[in-house]
C-alpha cells in the first residue's frame, strides 16, 4: 500500500523485517520441539535459537538485500532465508543443518501468514471499536434531533439523527463480530510436512509451535492451510469496507449544498478548491468511498484462491503477497479516518428541521391515512383522499397559490366528515414520530 494510506503499526506487521522474524520464530520453535522429542540434538536447537535470535533482531536493509540476492539464484524464498541464517561467523555453523527438518516451505509461510493476519485483525478490531465509540457518542447527542428520513432519495417520514447513527452503529457492531470470527478462523498453524501427512515431522512439533504462537493446529493440512479460511477473512474485511462506504455516502449526501444537514469539519486554513474559494467538499467521505472499493476488490481473488490443485500449488501465493498487506492497511486507514470524521462531524439541527418542513407537511401522510381508516373510511378511499391533498401540496410548492398539506386536507369534505381540525392536528403531531426513539436506541446499545 502506498505510504499515503499506511499507518505505521499496521504497515509494520507486513514489513520484511517483521516477516523474517516470524519465519525464524517458527523455525526455532520447531527445532526446540524436535530437540525435546530427540529428533535433533538439544545443543543444535539452542544454537539455532541463539544465532538466529541475534541475526533477526539486528536484521538490516543490507541483510534483506543479501536474502534477495540469494533468492535471485535459488529462486526460492525460504531456502534463501535459511541460507542467510546459517551464513557468517554469527550464523549457526554445523547446527544450521538441523533447521527445517522434515518441514516444507508452506509450513513456514502459511503459519507466518496466519500470525500476520491475526495481528492485523487485532488492530482492525480496535479500529472498529473507535468507530463504534464515535457513532454511539454522536447518536446519544442527537437521540431526539428531528430529521427527515428518505427512501429513494425522497422525503419519507421524520426520524431522528440519533436513530440514523444508531443504525450504522449496529452495522459496525456486526462487522466487529465478523472480524472476531474471521480472526479465530484464520489463526491456524500447519507444520505437517510434504502433502500434510506428518511422515517426516511429528505432529507434536506442530502442536508446540501453534501453542507458542497463539494459534491452533490445522486439523487437516494438505501441505497448505485450506484457503476457505483466508477467503472468509477477506470477505469480512470487504463487508466492513461496505459499511464504511454506506456511512460515507450518507455524509456525502447530507453535505450536498441543497441539503446541508451535516458536513465534514473544515479545518482552519483548509482549501476546498484550487479555483473556487467558496468550496467545502466532502473529501474525507469521498476518500473512504474509494478505499472501500479497493478493499472489496480483494475479496474476489481471495475467493478464487480456494480452488488449489490437488494437495497444493502456489497460485495463491502471489495474490496473498499483495492482498494481505494492501487490504488490511487500507481498511485500517479507512476505519481510523471514519472514526475521526464522525467525531468531528458538524451537524445542523435547524437545517434538518427546515428540510423536514419544506414540503408543507406531506411527510405526515401515513398518519393521516391511518387516522381516516380508524375513523371509518375504507383504506382505498383514505389513500385516495390523502394522496390527492399531498399531490396538490407538492405540485404548488413555492407558488403563491400553494397551500399546506393541512389546508388541502381541511378543504376536502370527505376528510372533514371524518376528522375535524383538532383530530387532524393530533394525527399530524410531530411528537408522535419519536415516541419510541429512546427505547430503540436503548435496545440497540444494550448489545454493547
Amino acid at each position: 500500500m502506498v505510504p499515503r494510506y499506511s499507518r505505521p503499526e499496521m504497515a509494520a506487521i507486513w514489513s520484511p523485517e517483521a516477516r523474517f522474524r516470524i519465519l525464524f520464530e517458527i523455525e526455532a520453535l520447531a527445532a526446540e520441539a524436535m530437540a525435546e522429542l530427540g529428533t535433533i540434538p538439544a545443543e543444535s536447537a539452542a544454537a539455532i535459537r541463539r544465532g538466529g535470535d541475534a541475526k533477526v533482531a539486528a536484521i538490516s536493509p543490507a541483510d534483506i538485500e543479501r536474502i534477495d540476492e540469494i533468492e535471485r539464484v535459488t529462486r526460492h524464498d525460504i531456502i534463501a532465508f535459511l541460507t542467510w541464517l546459517g551464513e557468517g561467523p554469527d550464523g549457526m555453523g554445523e547446527h544450521a543443518r538441523f533447521m527445517h527438518q522434515g518441514m516444507t516451505s508452506s509450513d513456514v509461510l502459511d503459519t507466518t501468514l496466519a500470525v500476520q493476519l491475526t495481528r492485523a485483525a487485532d488492530l482492525l478490531i480496535k479500529d472498529v471499536d473507535a468507530v463504534l465509540a464515535a457513532l454511539r457518542r454522536r447518536a446519544e447527542e442527537h437521540a431526539l434531533t428531528p430529521t427527515i428520513g428518505r427512501s429513494h432519495g425522497i422525503h419519507a417520514e421524520p426520524t431522528t439523527f440519533g436513530l440514523k447513527l444508531a443504525g450504522h452503529w449496529a452495522e459496525f457492531a456486526r462487522c466487529r463480530a465478523r472480524l472476531v470470527t474471521a480472526r479465530e478462523e484464520v489463526a491456524t498453524c500447519a507444520i505437517s510436512g510434504p502433502v500434510g501427512t506428518f511422515a517426516s515431522v511429528d505432529p507434536r512439533v506442530e502442536a508446540h509451535v501453534a501453542a507458542r504462537l497463539g494459534l491452533r493446529p490445522e486439523p487437516v493440512s494438505t501441505q497448505v492451510i485450506p484457503r476457505d479460511r483466508h477467503a472468509a477473512y477477506f470477505c469480512a474485511l470487504a463487508v466492513t469496507a461496505s459499511a464504511i462506504e454506506r456511512l460515507a455516502t450518507e455524509v456525502r449526501h447530507l453535505q450536498r449544498s441543497e441539503v446541508r444537514e451535516a458536513e465534514e469539519f473544515f479545518h482552519p486554513g483548509q482549501k476546498g478548491s484550487s479555483a473556487m474559494p467558496h468550496k467545502r467538499n466532502p473529501v474525507l467521505s469521498e476518500n473512504l468511498t474509494g478505499l472501500a472499493r479497493l478493499v472489496r476488490g480483494y475479496a474476489t481473488p481471495a475467493l478464487e484462491n480456494v480452488a488449489l490443485w490437488h494437495e497444493r500449488d502456489i497460485s495463491h501465493s502471489s495474490v496473498e503477497r499483495v492482498i494481505g498487506p494492501d487490504a488490511t492497511i487500507a481498511l485500517d486507514f479507512a476505519l481510523m479516518r471514519l472514526a475521526g470524521m464522525m467525531e468531528k462531524l458538524v451537524i445542523y439541527p435547524e437545517r434538518m428541521r427546515a428540510n423536514l418542513e419544506s414540503l408543507g407537511g406531506v411527510v405526515h401522510s401515513q398518519k393521516v391515512l391511518l387516522a381516516l381508516t380508524q375513523a371509518g373510511m375504507s383504506r382505498e378511499e383514505s389513500y385516495a383522499a390523502v394522496q390527492r391533498a399531498a399531490m396538490a401540496t407538492w405540485e404548488a410548492l413555492g407558488t403563491s397559490a400553494g397551500r399546506s398539506f393541512r389546508d388541502n386536507l381541511l378543504a376536502d369534505a370527505g376528510v372533514t366528515a371524518r376528522l375535524n381540525a383538532g383530530a387532524l392536528d393530533r394525527a399530524m403531531d410531530p411528537a408522535r414520530d419519536f415516541v419510541h426513539a429512546r427505547a430503540t436506541l436503548d435496545r440497540v446499545f444494550a448489545e454493547a
